[in-house]
């Protein structure tokens, strides 16, 4: 590996230009769904909040991604055993979809052998190929492969492949996207965002031990459990193999979260994920991230430039964090020095024993009070009213397989060890 892969990641300026047409075209749909609601008899106008809201939902679909795979010339990957003749679709009832992606769904999925639910990812070869991303989706999973220790990390319990499809069975985690309950809530006090905000910096610092860096934090991604603990998920803009010197410099993320070393596409260091949990931390407690605007270049200035606002009424523990932590100068930055523990010593989380936190023995300040798995009032609509699509519970047949495409995905396939399978 190399130590730094800044030419593999670079974007050129036509591609930066092309990369903000995009975004731009994403407000454009935004504003019209806006219009539209507005127009139609009896509605009420939107907010500023409630229109920023909107767009937001509309744009953070689209991550930021070069699209080049994150290797050096001379890294070779051992992508170990190639089959798990265990697991196939049929295993599975397939009852709802609770989860959309660029390569995929998130289905709410029944075991027929053990009665268990789960929630299982599933991802098309042809356009995880079409986009040549089969390196990030290998890496997710090997990041998955590690969380299994971790209280507030989403678990792998196994995964597996068919000719057309790729398949995560994962823990099903119904207590909804902290997402769904800010956009609900508006903002959060001060001492249940620093409850979510310790067990996500606990997770990332897990990440940071075994130098992995996160690089998309986000509410989207941060699920609550049952009992209202955070559980974070999604690992497919992991980058592995990062010592704690060493630098990336791929231009990935979300546009409301990126770190300006990011947006400068400069080399950068694990602590663009103390960026983006300065950016969450804010969001819960002001409604939106840091440095918002529905004009996305506008937004990108105002993140390389603009001073960090902090209005309203606000602990110094509070303010001194998020200054902290959305430190434009990554080298000044909350984290910079000693990682983690820098963050654990800070002021703001003064209250916390890290050590109740760990073993979830802190009551969660919001209990989401599901019925049990077939509760899915945390889950939006938009994906629970959708079909299930009957391929999605069939075996096809090995032969109708593509060379090319199962080679591209060798090693996907994970069989659990009895130590480890529900330890």
């Amino acid at each position: 590996m190399l130590p730094n892969d800044t030419n593999a990641g670079c974007l050129s300026l036509s591609g930066l230009l092309t990369l903000v047409g995009v975004l731009t075209e994403y407000l454009k749909r935004g504003r019209e769904k806006l219009s539209q609601k507005a127009k139609k008899p009896g509605s009420k106008l939107c907010t500023y909040a409630e229109a920023a809201t909107l767009l937001r939902m509309e744009r953070s679909k689209a991550l930021v991604q070069n699209g080049h795979p994150e290797m050096s010339t001379t890294a070779i990957i051992n992508l170990g055993p190639s089959a798990n003749p265990n697991a196939k679709p049929t295993d599975f009832d397939f009852l709802k979809v609770i989860g959309k992606g660029s390569f995929g769904k998130v289905l709410l999925a029944k075991c027929k052998n053990d009665g268990n639910f789960y929630a299982v990812k599933v991802l098309q070869k042809k356009t995880i190929l079409k986009k040549k991303e089969q390196i990030h989706i290998m890496a997710e999973r090997n990041v998955l492969l590690k969380n299994f220790k971790h209280p507030f990390l989403v678990r792998l319990r196994y995964s597996f492949q068919t000719p057309e499809k790729l398949y995560f069975v994962l823990d099903y985690i119904n207590g909804g996207e902290l997402f769904f309950h800010l956009q609900r809530e508006r903002t959060f006090l001060e001492p249940r965002a620093r409850f979510y905000a310790a067990e996500v910096a606990c997770a990332i610092g897990y990440l940071h031990s075994l130098n992995i860096i996160y690089r998309d934090l986000k509410p989207e991604n941060i699920l609550l459990d049952c009992q209202g603990h955070v559980v974070l998920t999604d690992f497919g803009l992991c980058k592995e193999g990062m010592e704690p010197e060493e630098t990336t410099s791929t231009f990935c993320g979300t546009p409301e979260y990126l770190a300006p070393e990011v947006l400068k596409k400069e080399p950068y260091d694990r602590t663009v994920d103390w960026w983006c949990l300065g950016a969450v931390l804010y969001e819960m407690l002001y409604g939106l991230p840091p440095f918002y605007s529905r004009d996305v270049s506008e937004m990108y200035d105002n993140i390389l430039h603009k001073p960090l606002q902090l209005q309203g009424v606000k602990t110094m523990a509070a303010c001194d964090i998020l200054q902290g932590l959305l430190h434009k100068d990554k080298k000044s930055r909350l984290g910079a020095k000693t990682d983690f523990l820098e963050i654990k010593n800070h002021v703001f989380f003064s209250p916390i024993n890290w050590d109740d936190l760990y073993h979830k023995r802190i009551m969660p300040p919001f209990n989401p009070n599901v019925a049990g798995p077939g509760d899915l009032r945390n889950f939006d609509p938009e994906f629970t009213q959708e079909a299930v699509s009957c391929s999605l519970g069939q075996t096809p047949d090995l032969a109708t397989s593509s060379t090319n495409d199962d080679n591209a995905f060798l090693g996907f396939s994970y069989a659990p060890t009895e130590d480890n399978y529900l330890g």
